[in-house]
């Protein structure tokens, strides 16, 4: 059995830790959200450095090549993809190919919620308790603001060629994360 691999992407605080967490427990994939690599180097390294950049992409790769080599039945990877960065669609694409040459099937699924409400979910209780870099909460307010005017977090008409099948968009700014989980696994028919 080769192993899957779900990547939910958006922007920050738009719910993909909390919903992959919901899939996790749907499906019995595992959970890879992007900050249980931040904050392991953070405890080493200040955010952006050179050496803070290796070691989150070693972690990242070892745990997909792992993954891959056991197999397990599914990872879930979460990801912040700015579409006005090449380099973040060359890495999508090179991750999800790995899987893909194991036997392996890859889904996409992009949530997008109302901006305001990003705010509201960057001060949850479920973020700050999983994500301690987040807990300064006028330093973390401060890089939501910056990284949203800096860089366009989900996809527009522009990127219509990127996703086909097996692709997902989600506005979940009225939906629990249960509801997201509910429709990823229905409309992938994830068992």
């Amino acid at each position: 059995m080769a192993c899957n691999l779900v990547v939910i992407f958006g922007p920050p605080a738009v719910g993909k830790m909390s919903v992959g967490h919901a899939l996790a427990e749907r499906t019995g994939y595992k959970l890879f959200h992007n900050h249980m690599s931040i904050e392991l180097a953070l405890q080493f390294f200040d955010y952006g450095t050179p050496a803070f950049r290796r070691l989150v992409e070693h972690f990242r790769q070892e745990i997909f090549a792992e993954a891959i080599a056991a197999p397990l039945p599914g990872l879930i990877f979460t990801w912040v993809w700015a579409f006005d960065q090449p380099q973040d669609r060359e890495y999508l694409f090179q991750l999800t190919s790995a899987f893909a040459q194991a036997g392996g099937q890859r889904y996409l699924v992009e949530l997008e919620a109302d901006p305001k409400l990003l705010f509201e979910r960057n001060r949850g209780e479920f973020r700050l308790q999983h994500k301690p870099s987040k807990r300064n909460l006028d330093h973390s307010e401060a890089h939501l603001k910056e990284v949203l005017a800096q860089h366009r977090l989900n996809s527009g008409p522009e990127e219509a060629d990127l996703f086909s099948d097996p692709y997902l968009r989600i506005n979940n700014s009225a939906l629990s994360p249960d509801q997201v989980a509910e429709k990823i696994q229905a409309h992938f028919q994830l068992r």
